[in-house]
């Protein structure tokens, strides 16, 4: 990797015609308006729906002909977001609610809270302390759309696992032996299938060996061995309870679970195959195809924390504060300097970076190095997030040069800089996971 730089430099910031503080609310938002070079604040609510967006827009357009109008709301509202960001006059600053919430405690330690107050605070932030924001950027359609879809399948993937688990308290309450009989995987159409089918051993040994011999076959479980096995199983085993109330209550609920998880499943194939083509057909999939141990499902994880805009993160270290890989540090007075997690991030990015670089040490010699090294001095969690931090640098520079990544051209690098690394890498005679 050289070290040429190909970031391009920013844009000017716009002259703002006028400055808003919008207050999301349920039913109505409140406004702060102050023109710019006026001290006059303009107050108003707003209704909660498109019509009245796009009203109030398009006033401020006839009001500010041919000006931007720089809006401070905060982040966590995307719905609102997503609104304002049609309307090519209007550039929204989003503020942390935290941010918000502690600048609202330094005015008004009662911790008192209302509407219309948190519309002038955000005005007050957005007109004099600018510098401290970053106007929103959209990125490309593409890309916050593969965003979006990766969200939301780590989501229900999450509901799935929550199902599973449920589904195992209710089946060691009444029919254990079902793990053994549709496998670990209680979440495949294997082991829905038969739950729904036959939710307590009592109603696996009334079904005839040959068909479940057929169930089997037609699930694409045809190893004669396994199957035996698990005959044998339904002939020998012993009811854990034969309780009728018991019985009837958890097989319900196992039935329920089962569906749940069945009627899930068609749904995040649909997310996987809709994010393999968004990601197959993005022009920066090769950068993230090629990390070592990213595979098809962190290389569009990795690349949505990113993005398009080489502006965003400047230097690598804008990228780890972002993602959440950066420890922050804390020192006050005479107490003692405390380095800690970044508690503020976006947690599906922090979450993304720390199972890549798990991921990486079977797959590049340096990684599970220097993986080795931190662990003589720090915790597993700790050890990969220093070896994410790594990651992240080379990455972003090959981000910012839109080159894949070579394994060996960055062992070459370590060489050519004398990095005491070299030398263990250089006695290893493949990569781990070969």
């Amino acid at each position: 990797m050289n070290d040429q730089n190909t970031t391009a430099t920013p844009p000017l910031p716009p002259d703002y015609a006028a400055f808003v503080g919008l207050d999301w609310g349920d039913e109505k938002h409140a406004l702060s308006l102050c023109a710019a070079g006026s001290t006059t604040v303009e107050r108003a609510t707003l209704e909660q729906t498109p019509e009245a967006l796009a009203d109030w827009a398009n006033t401020l357009r006839t009001r500010f002909p041919n000006r931007k109008i720089a809006v401070a709301l905060e982040q966590a509202r995307g719905a609102l977001l997503a609104g304002l960001s049609q309307y090519e006059h209007i550039v929204p600053f989003p503020v942390n609610p935290k941010s918000l919430a502690r600048f609202r405690e330094a005015l008004y330690p009662s911790r008192s809270k209302d509407d219309p107050v948190d519309a002038d605070l955000l005005l007050e932030l957005l007109s004099k302390h600018r510098d401290h924001l970053r106007p929103w950027q959209p990125d490309t359609v593409q890309t916050r759309q593969l965003a979006l879809l990766n969200e939301q399948r780590r989501h229900f993937v999450d509901h799935r696992t929550c199902l599973t688990n449920q589904l195992l308290s209710h089946l060691k309450a009444i029919f254990p032996q079902a793990l053994k009989l549709v496998g670990e995987d209680l979440a495949s159409r294997l082991a829905t299938d038969f739950l729904k089918k036959w939710s307590a051993l009592q109603a696996v040994k009334k079904v005839k060996p040959a068909q479940l011999r057929q169930f089997y076959y037609g699930h694409n479980s045809r190893s004669e061995e396994l199957i035996t096995q698990r005959l044998e199983l339904v002939k020998s085993a012993m009811a854990l309870t034969s309780d009728p109330a018991l019985l009837a209550a958890h097989s319900l609920a196992i039935q329920t679970l089962a569906g749940q998880l069945a009627a899930l499943r068609p749904f995040l194939e649909q997310y996987d195959q809709q994010i393999a083509e968004l990601f197959a057909a993005h022009p920066d999939a090769p950068i993230f195809q090629s990390l070592p141990g990213a595979g098809a499902a962190l290389a569009p994880r990795l690349l949505s924390s990113l993005g398009t805009d080489r502006n965003r993160f400047p230097e690598p270290v804008a990228l780890s504060c972002y993602t959440g890989i950066a420890p922050v540090t804390e020192k006050s007075g005479k107490t003692q300097k405390w380095i800690h997690l970044r508690w503020s991030c976006p947690k599906f990015f922090r979450q993304s970076w720390h199972e890549f670089a798990n991921a990486s040490i079977r797959f590049s010699v340096w990684a599970a190095l220097c993986y080795q090294e931190f662990r003589k001095k720090m915790d597993h969690h700790e050890a990969i997030r220093k070896l994410a931090y790594k990651w992240q640098r080379i990455v972003w520079r090959m981000w910012q040069q839109r080159q894949p990544y070579d394994e060996a051209r960055y062992l070459a690098t370590l060489q050519k800089k004398g990095n005491k690394l070299f030398t263990s890498v250089a006695v290893q005679p493949t990569k781990p996971g070969e």
